[in-house]
């Protein structure tokens, strides 16, 4: 979700607090201008939750095709920032793509255009990865979620749908893999529960121990209302899990998990979420990843199992073990600064300010840490920690450091 990284560069004060604050106070009239211009767009979808949003005051935003929540009447993205990493917010990720694959060739399809180890993965696992082009380039990030040797639940991101599903095609006929069965849960929703109180929250609804569900697991719970799979994952660094609901239960269960935990749990837009998950050091597609970029340049290297980087076997492997071998010419890094924030499409340069050495990929000033944190590809030569560079902001130069990433560290349940 870029929407955050993409508001308007007026946050020139000196500190980061001012920056936050005039960030805040310009988010309404950012949305409602997007609103204006998508007004005589193609009809929006809408999820499971489309009135439930409305009815608790939601600024919604037109993306990947749906009406999605931003942020909501009763707290800003700095409060809702601040409510997630200390208490649970709910996310509507209903727009999100979710597959189900079942077939006695599905592991080896998955093995060929995937770097993961699928065959190896325990049954009910899910893992973070990716689909890969024959030059090794991210087609899209995913996670895979293992049931069994031949079924497996996958979750794309909505605005790749059309990309994904004719790369599935193509990579099905190519590999000639036959026995591969592939659905689509059309309209289910998807909701992520996220915060240090995620659990406590989840529990009051359950009478099966979550305790069981380490980061990455996923079951089969009852909850009030029903049985649905939860995996203990999620976007933000923090606790949580992703609940995937038929489209008829998703109001019910989003109700009673809210009247429960009312004084616990509040909903949360995408706006905040593209800020804690830029917190967490991690991607969005399509801004910080894209067909041209490789696992290892993304510095993502670690989604490669041992066993497949000694077998091969799957897309680009020829362009990624040379890059594991030798390196690669440009990576992905973090980076802190003060005053205006660099912001998605922000050029580097070294401290000189004479030779261009990158560009910024996803940038805003930080609830948590209380300064601007940015992420960006630079050349390999000055991507060590510390290194200082400059950012081009608005036709000026400013100051910014590498920096280590995550920038809030993970607090994922193990």
């Amino acid at each position: 979700m870029a929407l955050l990284s993409k508001l308007p560069n007026r946050t020139a004060g000196p500190s980061c607090i001012c920056n936050l604050a005039r960030w805040s106070r310009s988010q309404n009239k950012t949305i409602n201008r997007t609103l204006a211009n998508n007004a005589n767009s193609t009809p929006l979808l809408q999820t499971p939750l489309y009135d439930l949003h409305l009815a608790h005051g939601a600024s919604m935003h037109p993306f990947a095709g749906f009406s999605m929540p931003i942020t909501y009447e009763t707290q800003s993205i700095i409060e809702s920032n601040k409510w997630v990493r200390s208490q649970a917010g709910l996310f509507d990720v209903s727009h999100m793509v979710q597959h189900i694959f079942t077939g006695k060739d599905v592991t080896a399809f998955l093995e060929r255009i995937t770097p993961t180890d699928v065959r190896e993965l325990a049954p009910y696992t899910g893992v973070y990865s990716m689909f890969l082009n024959n030059n090794g380039g991210i087609v899209d990030d995913i996670i895979i979620t293992k049931h069994t040797d031949d079924k497996y639940y996958i979750v794309t991101n909505a605005a790749c749908r059309a990309g994904d599903l004719a790369f599935l095609q193509e990579q099905k006929k190519l590999h000639g893999l036959s026995d591969i069965s592939h659905e689509i849960l059309e309209e289910w929703g998807l909701l992520a529960l996220q915060g240090p109180r995620a659990a406590e929250a989840l529990q009051g609804l359950t009478e099966f121990d979550l305790t069981q569900l380490k980061f990455g697991n996923v079951g089969l719970v009852p909850v009030k209302g029903g049985k649905y799979w939860v995996s203990r994952s999620g976007y933000t660094g923090e606790d949580g899990f992703e609940i995937s609901v038929p489209k008829e239960e998703t109001l019910g269960f989003t109700e009673r998990l809210l009247g429960e935990s009312n004084s616990v749990v509040k909903l949360a837009g995408l706006g905040v979420r593209d800020a804690l998950r830029l917190e967490a050091g991690l991607c969005l597609y399509g801004q910080d990843l894209d067909e041209t970029t490789t696992p290892v340049q993304a510095s993502l290297s670690w989604v490669i199992g041992k066993r497949r980087r000694l077998e091969g076997g799957f897309n680009g492997y020829e362009v990624i073990a040379e890059e594991l071998k030798n390196g690669t010419s440009r990576r992905r890094v973090g980076f802190l600064s003060d005053g205006p924030p660099a912001r998605e499409g922000s050029k580097i340069y070294e401290e000189t300010g004479v030779k261009l050495i990158g560009v910024v990929t996803s940038g805003l000033p930080s609830p948590t840490v209380g300064r601007n944190i940015a992420m960006g590809y630079i050349e390999k030569s000055f991507m060590q920690r510390g290194t200082e560079v400059l950012f081009d902001i608005r036709s000026r130069k400013r100051t910014g450091t590498v920096a280590k990433m995550p920038f809030v560290p993970p607090k994922y349940y193990r």
